[in-house]
């Protein structure tokens, strides 16, 4: 049995090794996009995103300019809540 097979489960699943996962957000398609939700939403699901950056963010995307995210935790929650609120976006691969 190889070691490191034997561990990779504990790594995964140990808070030391988050998986960080990068998102660009591109557009919002909504036609009445609601600016505190957007905002709520970053503060949610980006890593290290307090109110003041979430609010710069959101002005960023809704005047046509992409942003980058990083999520390391509940990237399915992450994902729901971009389609909830209609904005199109791409995982960026490192």
């Amino acid at each position: 049995m190889d070691v490191s097979s034997f561990f990779k489960p504990f790594l995964i699943l140990h808070p030391k090794f988050k998986h960080i996962m990068k998102i660009q957000l591109n557009s919002c398609d909504a036609a009445r996009p609601d600016r505190r939700a957007i905002t709520s939403m970053f503060e949610e699901v980006a890593d290290d995103c307090d109110n003041s950056l979430a609010r710069e963010y959101t002005e960023y995307l809704l005047d046509g300019s992409t942003v980058e995210i990083e999520v390391s935790m509940n990237t399915s929650s992450a994902f729901r809540a971009l389609r909830k609120l209609q904005i199109d976006y791409e995982i960026i691969e490192d």
